[in-house]
Formats: C-alpha cells, sequence, structure tokens
C-alpha cells in the first residue's frame, strides 16, 4: 500500500499508511480567555505611531468639523427643527465615516507614491530566504465542493514545493461538512489527492461528527490535538489561493520577527466570471492596495485578522486567543461568529503584534458571484459584527483593537443611518410643503421664520461629500501611473479609467440596493433572529427570474415610496433623490445584468493584471479543477462498493473523540432501528433520512451492520442536499 511520509517530529518513525488520515497527536493547553479581567502583561516595545494615528485621526475630524459646519448653514436659514437636527446629527456621523476612509486612502497614497518599505522587511524582489520552523497548513472546510477545494490545495502544495521548501510544511483538511454525500467525497477525493501526490506529502485529513463554534471551534480543536508540533499555522478558506513564494516569505518574517503573532496579507480577488463579480475583481485590485497601505501604515503593530490567508504563531493563539461563549441567546448570545477581529484583539492584549503586509503578492481569494450571493454572505458577517457590540468592554483591549471593532459594526450600522438621513430629508421637504408652518413662533419676534434651506449650499456640500468618495479612486489611478508593468496588465490608462468610470456607476447603482438589505438585516438581528450559517456559493451565479423577482422586489417598493414622496414635494427633490431612487427602481434589471457572464471572456473592460497574466498557481488551480469528475451520488453505495475508501473512512472515525457515556444520538438510534428492520442494503439506504445517514457514517459498528445487509446492484437513495 502506498504510504505518505510522518510529519517530521511526531512520536514514532517511518511511515503511515495511505488510509492513516491523521498523524499522532501532539497536544497543547488553549485557555479559555476571560472578557471581564485581565492582569495586563509589560507593555511591549512596538513602534509609536502617534505621529501617523494623529495624521490620520486628525483629518477625520478636521473634515467631519468643516462639513458639519456647512450643513448647519444649509439648515439654519429659517432656524432648525427637530427633524432638522436629526438630520444635521446623522450627516456628522456619516460624514465623519467617510472622512476616516479618505484619510486612510490619502495616507496609502502617499506610502504608494513614495515607496515605503514594508515595516517586516519583506521584500519580494530578493532572493527567496531559508526558514527552519515547521508550519502547519490548515485547510477548514463547510460543505464545499471537494473537488474544486483540493485542487486548489494541490496547486498551492505544488507552489510551494517548487521553492524547495516542502520540507517544512504539513497539511491538514479540516471537515465541519455535514452532507453526508460531500462528507464521503471529500474523503475519496482526498485519497486521490495522496495518491496522485506520493509519499513525499504530509497530508492529512480530519472530520469532525459536530461543528461546534464553526471554523473557529475548527481550528482551537486542532490546535489543541496537534499545534505542539508546529511554530506557526497558516489559515486557507475553501476559496484561497497562496503562492509559495508568499508563504515561504511569510514564515521567514515570523521567524524574523519573535514579537509578532500575526501576519495578514491582503488577498486578491481572481476567476471572476459574471458582471458582478468582475467589478467586484476590478476595484478590489485598483482601490485595494491604496487603502490597505495606508491603513497598515498607521496601524502598525495593532493590524486586524481577517480570517485567511494569513500565518498565526500557534504560542500566542492558544495561550490568548481561546474564545468564550457570550452569555445570552442568538443573535448576540452563544459563539463568536467574526472570530478573526476579536482573536487578532486577545493576541494584541496579550502583548504580541499583528500586522499586514499589503505590499506582498502572492495571496488570491474569490468573490460571491451575484449581489444577492454577497448579500446572504453579507448577512452572516452583519451578525457576528454586531455581536461584538458586547465584547467592546473588554478589559486590555488596545484602543485601535477597540477601533476595528468600532468600524466593523459601523460599516452595518451607517446603512440604516443612511435610510433615516432619506427619509427624514423628505418628511423636512413634506412638512414644508403640506404643514402650515409657523411663521410666528411663541414669544417676542419682530420678523417671521421661514421654513427654508440654502440649495446652493446644499449642491456644494452634496458635491463635496461625493467628491471625497471618488477622489481616491483617482488617487488610485495616479498611483497606478507610475506601476508600468502593473498599468500595462490592467490594459493601459484609457481602460483603466473606462473601468472607473463604469465602476463608479455600477456601485452607485448597486449602494441603494444594499443599504436597503443591510438595514434589513440591522432590523432582524436587533430583533433577535438568527442568520445561521449558509454555505456561499462559488459558481458562475445563475438565478431565476422567480428568485430575483422575490429578492428584489422590496428594494424595488422602496424606490417606488421614495419616487412618490419625492414628487409629491417637487420635481426638483424628485431630481436631487435620482441617484438613490434610480437603484432602487433599476435592482431587478441590475440584478438580471450583474449576474451575466461572458461565455467566452471578450471584454477587456474591468481587466485586472492578474487576469492579463495569471500566475501559474491560478493556472495550475483552475487547470485541476477542470478535470472531469462525476459527483457522488449515493455515499453508503459509494462505501458498499469501494473497500479501499470504506476502510479510509473507518479508520478516520478511530481518531474522534469517544462519545460520552450515556449520551444518545436519537437520529443513530432511529437508523439503527431501520437497519435491523430493513432486508436488504438498498432498503435500509432508502429508509434513511440524510440525518441519519449523518449519524450512521458516523458510527463504525452501525456503518459494518449496513454494508453487511445483502444487496442488489443499485442504490435508490436520493443524493442529500447540504440544506438537509
Amino acid at each position: 500500500m502506498d504510504t505518505v511520509a510522518k510529519p517530521r517530529g511526531a512520536n514514532g518513525a517511518g511511515h503511515i499508511p495511505l488510509n492513516d488520515f491523521l498523524p499522532p497527536e501532539s497536544p497543547t493547553d488553549m485557555a479559555v480567555q476571560a472578557l471581564r479581567r485581565f492582569e495586563p502583561a509589560p507593555a511591549p516595545d512596538f513602534a509609536p505611531m502617534w505621529f501617523r494615528r494623529g495624521f490620520v485621526l486628525t483629518g477625520t475630524a478636521i473634515l467631519t468639523a468643516a462639513g458639519c459646519y456647512e450643513m448647519y448653514r444649509v439648515l439654519q436659514v429659517g432656524g432648525i427643527t427637530v427633524l432638522e437636527s436629526i438630520i444635521l446629527a446623522l450627516f456628522v456621523l456619516l460624514f465623519a465615516w467617510i472622512a476616516f476612509s479618505f484619510m486612510s486612502s490619502l495616507a496609502g497614497f502617499f506610502v504608494l507614491l513614495t515607496g515605503k518599505k514594508d515595516e517586516l522587511g519583506i521584500d519580494a524582489s530578493t532572493p527567496l530566504p531559508a526558514i527552519h520552523s515547521r508550519t502547519a497548513m490548515l485547510l477548514p472546510t463547510y460543505n464545499e465542493d471537494p473537488h474544486h477545494l483540493l485542487a486548489r490545495l494541490r496547486a498551492i502544495y505544488e507552489s510551494v514545493e517548487a521553492t524547495g521548501h516542502s520540507a517544512q510544511f504539513d497539511w491538514f483538511v479540516l471537515s465541519d461538512t455535514t452532507d453526508p454525500a460531500i462528507w464521503i467525497a471529500e474523503e475519496k477525493c482526498f485519497l486521490k489527492l495522496r495518491q496522485d501526490i506520493g509519499s513525499k506529502a504530509a497530508l492529512f485529513y480530519r472530520h469532525r461528527p459536530e461543528n461546534t463554534a464553526r471554523k473557529s471551534g475548527n481550528i482551537e480543536e486542532w490546535v489543541r490535538r496537534f499545534g505542539a508540533n508546529y511554530e506557526c499555522m497558516l489559515i486557507l478558506d475553501a476559496d484561497s489561493l497562496m503562492t509559495g513564494d508568499c508563504i515561504v516569505r511569510l514564515v521567514a518574517a515570523m521567524e524574523a520577527h519573535p514579537k509578532a503573532a500575526l501576519i495578514q496579507t491582503l488577498p486578491i480577488i481572481v476567476n471572476a466570471r459574471s458582471l458582478f463579480a468582475r467589478w467586484q475583481q476590478f476595484a478590489g485590485r485598483l482601490y485595494g492596495p491604496m487603502l490597505a497601505a495606508g491603513i497598515a501604515w498607521w496601524h502598525g503593530s495593532e493590524g486586524n485578522y481577517w480570517g485567511h490567508n494569513a500565518i498565526i504563531r500557534i504560542r500566542a493563539f492558544a495561550q490568548y486567543a481561546g474564545l468564550p461563549e457570550l452569555r445570552g441567546r442568538k443573535p448576540f448570545g452563544g459563539h463568536i461568529m467574526s472570530h478573526d477581529f476579536i482573536e487578532a484583539a486577545l493576541m494584541r492584549r496579550g502583548g504580541w503584534a499583528i500586522h499586514m503586509v499589503p505590499t506582498l503578492r502572492g495571496s488570491y481569494e474569490e468573490s460571491p458571484p451575484t449581489l444577492a450571493d454577497f448579500v446572504a454572505r453579507d448577512r452572516r458577517w452583519c451578525q457576528g459584527n454586531l455581536q461584538h457590540l458586547a465584547l467592546l468592554p473588554t478589559r486590555g483591549f488596545h484602543w485601535v483593537s477597540r477601533l476595528h471593532l468600532l468600524t466593523g459594526i459601523g460599516s452595518y450600522l451607517t446603512a440604516p443611518l443612511w435610510l433615516i438621513f432619506l427619509v427624514s430629508g423628505i418628511l423636512v421637504s413634506l412638512q414644508a410643503q403640506f404643514v402650515r408652518p409657523e411663521y410666528f413662533p411663541k414669544g417676542a419676534s419682530l420678523f417671521p421664520q421661514w421654513p427654508a434651506q440654502d440649495p446652493v449650499l446644499a449642491a456644494w456640500v452634496f458635491a463635496g461629500t461625493l467628491g471625497m468618495l471618488i477622489v481616491p479612486k483617482l488617487w488610485a489611478f495616479v498611483a497606478l501611473a507610475f506601476d508600468r508593468d502593473t498599468r500595462k496588465k490592467f490594459g493601459g490608462g484609457p481602460l483603466v479609467l473606462a473601468g472607473i468610470f463604469a465602476e463608479t456607476i455600477l456601485s452607485g447603482l448597486t449602494a441603494p440596493v444594499m443599504m436597503i438589505f443591510q438595514s434589513s438585516a440591522v432590523g432582524e438581528i436587533l430583533f433577535g433572529r438568527d442568520a445561521g450559517w449558509q454555505v456561499q456559493r462559488r459558481d458562475d451565479g445563475a438565478v431565476s427570474h422567480r428568485d430575483m423577482l422575490s429578492t428584489y422586489s422590496v428594494p424595488t417598493l422602496v424606490g417606488i415610496a421614495m419616487a412618490v414622496a419625492a414628487y409629491a414635494v417637487s420635481v426638483p427633490l424628485l431630481l436631487w433623490m435620482t441617484p438613490v431612487i434610480l437603484g432602487l427602481l433599476l435592482s431587478i434589471p441590475m440584478a438580471m445584468l450583474s449576474s451575466s457572464v461572458d461565455p467566452n471572456r471578450r471584454s477587456r473592460l474591468f481587466q485586472t493584471p492578474e487576469q492579463a497574466a495569471p500566475p501559474p498557481v491560478l493556472v495550475r488551480a483552475n487547470e485541476l479543477a477542470s478535470t472531469p469528475h462525476s459527483p457522488l451520488a449515493c455515499p453508503l453505495h459509494e462505501l458498499r462498493h469501494d473497500a479501499g475508501l470504506r476502510e479510509a473512512h473507518l479508520n478516520n472515525l478511530s481518531g474522534q473523540r469517544p462519545r460520552k457515556r450515556g449520551e444518545v444520538d436519537p437520529h443513530l438510534a432511529i437508523a439503527r432501528a431501520k437497519i435491523e428492520d430493513a432486508e436488504r442494503f438498498e432498503e435500509a439506504a432508502g429508509f434513511l433520512t440524510p440525518r441519519e445517514k449523518f449519524a450512521v457514517l458516523n458510527s463504525p459498528a452501525v456503518l459494518t451492520n449496513l454494508i453487511a445487509l445483502p444487496h442488489q446492484t443499485f442504490c435508490n437513495s436520493e443524493h442529500p442536499t447540504a440544506s438537509d
């Protein structure tokens, strides 16, 4: 039987069988962190960032004060009413949000223009450094397509192998999959990957019977069982791609900076096919590096973590990143959903540095194919970020870490604030149009108070706000002008300008729709509705017209209501609100257009360097993913007829934690009764529900009894879906 090399440093020697999915355990302690008490360690000796942070925060304050003053001048012409006071307060909050992003972009613009070196000294133009520590590559997965998942993993593995440093890495697929068919398909694809790579790879697979705490619990369970054998772990997502060069340089940076707990890369979107994904890919590639450079410049050692494509020092993670379960019911209680922000904040609280390296290339991810898929993912992120409201008072957090949490919370609360701002503006206009004003208020007054605003000054305030959103895009274009090679791969200056114009229009039309969806999500969460954890689609984004009508009917109706209300006041107000109303009214046709796919990919609009000159790891991943493969329709049938797969599956189950004495799984109990009542294998398999199949696949004894039943030559059980 083929073998695979045992991980270096593990107990024992020689080789392990191909169907032995896990290495010997190397446990490490991981304590759950207290949120209300903390004994601070001695202050770490990190580089001071007061000038940089003062520049960004002072600039934000000055711009906000100027915007607030101008808006006050707009509203104070006839005296400020209650509604106008609400508008002014909302404007200050929203303008401050825009100003904050503007200042970070300005900082990034100067960083790119000056060619400032990376804070950690990572220079991709130098020869690849030697590395000596052992790193675990962790790929958590939950009901993903196994063929595409392991195609990407193999491409990353081959890229690392090409660097000559593959002996320093062990690879773990950490499955939380609950779909029986996908689970067995994972094991089948994993076995094939091992056979294709051969005995030179330390490649392992582990499946959890219960996905407690989701991704964070998945990684934490691995750290507790295997973490002691490794210096660092590099976290991947199901859609992650990274080059071997990038990975080795990250490991070398961790070795060179022993106080660093985490280094976050800037993942670039690739493989976009639908129009929506393509303009997201273009915007992220053009504007993202500049904004990330500015953020990294003033964050320094108090950076943030985005949950993937980042390397983490296991000792720091195990010592300080154990997440507690929050009190109360979901959506605010329970396990922490957006765990990455909190893990970074906890490690920084413990005296470790958190860095981001936006200039290091070779880190990639994919985008949701449609706006509906983006909204579905955003709903989960919204709940996770609002859950951070309960974590803001945590003792010992660095103030920048608290700012990260506030930024995440604010990114969702701004949507309902914009909606309230717009509705309040309409109400003020309706009041002036239909409610008799009180020209002479109570008290002595020689002159009447006319309810009015300054329309000319309002236009200038609007233009200034819009300019703060658009100017950073032009800065990104100017920065690109100094990078001839990248500009050429974008398609040249004129094509980039056309892309900026088109992306601005499309994003502007989509923004009001996102405002409605995010406002709805915030409302649902505040009223106690849990979003759960849905599997993200990663196909081309085909959506039926019926689903589109159902999804976008609410934004359309809101657009109609706003249009009617604005027209009831005046045609000028309707024209003033056209950008918002038009985006809402066109939400359905925009959804149809943005989900369209150019099968021949002939359009050069929104071209990116990775599309024009794909990196070898991306080419290899797509080549492997496109190889023919058959979906697995019946997992029990597959195990019945594939003895090698069955042996590997049972071997994998032996590495699971035993069930506690007296603990009963009702699905397994029902499945056992159904199997005992059946005369043939096919009959028993047809009786079982997806949950019962999952329970059987987790029980070696019951699974063995099922397979021992007499069988026919077909399987009539239905293929279970991820939602089952």
